[in-house]
């Protein structure tokens, strides 16, 4: 079975700032029934920069480049099986799972939420997730 790569312009690319060498990973990976989606971040997909803001800006700019990927894979957050968050703070927890039932007010989710370090500066949070498809 054959693995295919999916790419949105509505989401920054993944994980690298060097755009003059192909990144070693893609947006997602579409492999049977399933969509893998990298992890995202809080950056503008126009400017490639961090947007400003507190948690709750962050973690609606995540989502949305989450829902680029997502959209260009042919998925919806009603196919997201599972998801994992890495807050940069976990006292920010409360805050980002405010925005986040924004999100899922109708679906449910498997969810791990973590504290780490982002690798890039100014970055609080960043989410990846499994979709499944019928």
């Amino acid at each position: 079975m054959p693995k295919t790569f999916v790419t949105s312009a509505n989401a920054p690319t993944t994980g690298f700032t060097d755009l003059q060498k192909p990144p070693p990973i893609a947006q997602a990976i579409r492999f049977g029934n399933m969509l893998f989606v990298s992890g995202q971040g809080p950056l503008d997909p126009a400017t490639k920069t961090v947007v400003e803001g507190d948690i709750e800006v962050q973690t609606r700019r995540t989502l949305d480049n989450l829902l680029s990927v997502l959209d260009a894979g042919g998925a919806t957050l009603a196919n997201v099986v599972n998801m994992r968050v890495i807050l940069r703070d976990v006292a920010d927890f409360p805050r980002f799972n405010e925005v986040f039932r924004t999100y899922f007010e109708n679906d449910r989710v498997t969810r791990t939420c973590v504290g780490g370090t982002p690798h890039r500066k100014g970055v609080n949070v960043e989410i990846d997730c499994v979709a499944m498809f019928d």
